[in-house]
């Protein structure tokens, strides 16, 4: 197995571009995939400085339906028009992330993804839950067990009654299996990265050797007393699991040092063009 971080918000392999947004590619069970295409075709390039010929690739798939995640499809379809491409039908709907009243008429600011790759002849929309293959499948969140984390409050839905709390079920994640052992892989974490290991568990039976995830704990602004210690008692649970976790992107610097006070050696960080050993 192996997991390449393609592009992420850090600087990390000398050559590679950082951005707000996430990729991985990643080698598993006889397949060549790509886990979310970041914010632009950068990620491409990145790819190349690595070696990783995307031509290769025989599935794309996308986590959630923002556009960070999703930048590159469009430049990747024209490199390689046989992969197919996984999202759940509810990626291709209308979010907004809430900005405040400080951003006056410019406060709901479009996040979604482009709607040119709704039209590509090789998107597969799914609903729910989907075996991609013997080892390889996807899973949605059921119910959660934990609250909302603080940080995805501000990301909406638009719908005909108005703006409304986006309940994340355009979110799925990436489960890889090579004999006893079990990777989860999140984009986002939108739902919450404890209910999304306790919903593992409850599929699975036991809770996943290696946890590849963004926690969404990330704020522009300073944090609050409140907020710190939200961030400080999910890290105290995740302890709990025996599960080594590996995250990027959304988590952001501060509260992965926060973080990493507390959980040690099973809290790591991938930075742009990385791989995960």
């Amino acid at each position: 197995m192996k997991i390449i971080n393609l592009i992420e918000n850090t600087e990390g392999v000398a050559g590679c571009a950082n951005a707000h947004g996430l990729s991985f590619y990643i080698e598993a069970n006889g397949h060549k995939l790509l886990f979310d295409l970041g914010p632009s075709a950068e990620t491409l390039e990145n790819a190349k400085k690595l070696g990783i010929d995307l031509t290769g690739v025989d599935l794309m798939i996308l986590s959630h339906g923002h556009y960070d995640h999703s930048g590159g499809i469009l430049p990747f379809a024209k490199l390689n028009p046989q992969a197919g491409i996984l999202f759940q039908d509810a990626a291709g709907a209308e979010y907004y992330a809430d900005d405040g009243e400080s951003a006056g008429e410019n406060r709901y600011r479009y996040i979604g993804i482009d709607k040119e790759i709704l039209k590509l002849p090789q998107l597969k929309m799914i609903n729910g839950d989907y075996v991609i293959d013997e080892g390889l499948e996807l899973f949605t969140l059921k119910k959660r067990s934990h609250p909302l984390p603080f940080t995805n409050k501000r990301i909406l839905e638009k719908t005909a009654e108005g703006y409304m709390e986006d309940e994340f079920k355009h979110e799925h994640y990436l489960v890889i299996r090579e004999g006893e052992k079990s990777v989860l892989v999140s984009g986002c974490a939108h739902n919450g990265i404890l209910s999304i290991t306790d919903a593992f568990i409850d599929k699975y039976g036991k809770a996943p050797d290696l946890a590849v995830s963004g926690f969404h704990l990330m704020k522009k602004t300073d944090y609050t007393e409140k907020e710190l210690e939200e961030i400080k008692d999910i890290a105290k649970e995740l302890k709990n699991y025996p599960t080594r976790f590996v995250t990027c992107h959304c988590t952001g610097t501060t509260a992965f040092e926060v973080m990493k006070a507390i959980m040690g050696d099973q809290l790591d960080y991938v930075h742009s063009g990385e791989t995960i050993i």
